[in-house]
């Protein structure tokens, strides 16, 4: 930590996963100054998470870093549902139709080297330990971590991504609630002989499922369950038990080579019933945890900070209410809700007995589902996040709300690749509409190189604030309407 470390700062984060560096980079990319502490040290080499879903890609590629990461990883194209109908990725209306596996490791990479470059401060070795909070600022206890040197660190604004044992959620007085779903679920990183199909495989007997999860290098992402071999979380896996429970669901062991790296864990279903609590906020794993199933984990954390980061860099910077702060809970709150539900949904459909006659059935449905389209277009839109949207106010464009697609502009670029900026941008059909006011001072106009009748305002987070199909609307005043939360 150390005697150098800031004692003031805009924003302090605590917690340098995902969530908490996909903000920093944010923050500091605005011009906020921002400090991260984080209780490890060093790289971490753990994979834990591995899935990155389309809808974060988009997001990173609004911040110039999905290519780096897509990279180091392998895109998988569809997902193969109990051993029955696969459910084809292919189909997203978005760049990226597919699931990126990649360990979390390199998705954190990524994001520490953005948000350094920027200018973020991240202090490993470093823990929030208790907070107070004043009328304009948060007074932060930072301790060392494993030792009694301790500072206090004065903040505009705290965010807790420290994780499902949050200090930050813990020192608000936050509840939890929320129970256990699962015990004793295993995971393995493990080589394969012989090699699956190249889907993430789901399999289950009722007893025991299994989850394969290639990462494209012969390497393999191992998920399973036994329910007969209930352990606590801290009891040793042997690689025998993931080699049987891969016999017995998928009916062969695939020639699975020692495994690199075996955990045990049981899975909680939880979320806060606020995510803000005057200048402290929520993210990540710190709001919402949920079952493994689905991998949304992760994404859903980075995807909480590209709603929060823009909002805090806006009132920070003196153009906007603390209304919109608000807005956050009233965003992702319910998304945190239905990732939630559909992860519980899959969990449970992969727990669930049936007895053998009406196995048939289910596969039946399942390959019912992975075939007819608007079926399995749900389901993948869920999954990936391209299908996540927000309220609108009553009477709004029916567009208004809904996250933008990319599309090619006038002046050659990607509408994603202009909002690297961080700014808002006006999408007019002939790019010509005068933006005064706030929009003049933190937005663009551009056009679509496509026909197009409806203007929209775009996000820094990628999606729609307000559209109008009327040439006479005005976006400048809507944009101050959104930014004072009116």
């Amino acid at each position: 930590m150390g005697p150098e470390m800031a004692i003031h700062t805009e924003v302090l984060i605590a917690g340098a996963g995902p969530a908490g560096l996909m903000l920093a980079g944010d923050l500091a990319a605005a011009g906020v100054r921002c400090t991260v502490t984080e209780r490890r040290t060093g790289e971490s080499n753990l994979t834990r998470a591995f899935a990155v879903h389309a809808r974060t890609l988009e997001e990173l590629d609004a911040r110039g870093v999905a290519d780096e990461l897509i990279a180091r990883g392998t895109p998988v194209r569809g997902v193969r549902l109990l051993g029955q109908g696969e459910l084809s990725l292919g189909d997203l209306p978005s760049r990226f139709p597919y699931t990126l596996v990649t360990p979390q490791y390199e998705t954190e990479r990524v994001l520490a080297d953005r948000a350094r470059q920027f200018g973020a401060e991240i202090r490993e070795g470093a823990e929030v330990i208790g907070l107070r909070q004043h009328g304009d600022h948060v007074e932060v206890e930072v301790r060392r971590t494993g030792g009694d040197q301790q500072r206090t660190v004065r903040a505009a604004y705290v965010v807790g991504a420290d994780g499902a044992r949050s200090a930050v959620r813990s020192a608000v007085g936050l509840p939890f609630p929320g129970h256990a779903v699962v015990r004793s679920v295993m995971l393995a990183d493990v080589p394969l002989a012989e090699k699956p199909a190249d889907t993430i495989a789901a399999n289950s007997t009722g007893d025991e499922f299994a989850l394969i999860i290639p990462f494209g290098d012969g390497w393999y992402r191992i998920i399973g369950w036994d329910r007969h071999n209930q352990q606590p979380d801290d009891a040793p896996v042997g690689a025998d038990e993931i080699r049987a429970v891969l016999g017995r669901v998928f009916g062969t062991d695939y020639g699975m080579g020692e495994p690199r790296w075996l955990s045990r864990f049981h899975s909680d279903e939880r979320q806060v019933p606020q995510y803000r609590v005057g200048r402290v906020f929520l993210a990540g794993d710190a709001a919402h945890v949920h079952s493994p199933a689905g991998g949304q984990g992760m994404n859903t954390g980075i995807q909480d900070s590209a709603n929060l980061g823009w909002k805090l860099a806006a009132v920070l910077a003196g153009w906007a209410g603390d209304g919109l702060l608000d807005t956050y809970q009233g965003e992702r709150h319910p998304v945190g809700e239905q990732v939630l539900r559909s992860s519980s949904a899959l969990l449970q459909g992969a727990m669930l007995r049936i007895p053998g006659p009406l196995k048939a059935g289910r596969s039946a449905a399942i390959r019912t589902l992975s075939r007819v389209r608007p079926l399995a277009s749900r389901m993948t839109g869920a999954i990936s996040g391209v299908a996540i949207s927000y309220p609108a106010p009553r009477g709004a464009h029916p567009l208004t709300g809904r996250r933008v697609g990319d599309q090619r502009l006038a002046d050659g670029r990607r509408l994603y690749e202009a909002l690297r900026g961080g700014r808002f941008l006006l999408v007019t059909p002939d790019g010509t509409r005068h933006a005064d006011g706030l929009l003049a001072e933190h937005g663009e106009t551009v056009a679509l190189a496509a026909r197009a009748r409806t203007s929209v305002l775009v996000r820094p987070d990628a999606y729609i604030g307000w559209a109008s199909d009327d040439p006479a609307a005005d976006p400048a005043g809507a944009l101050a309407r959104l930014v004072h939360a009116a």
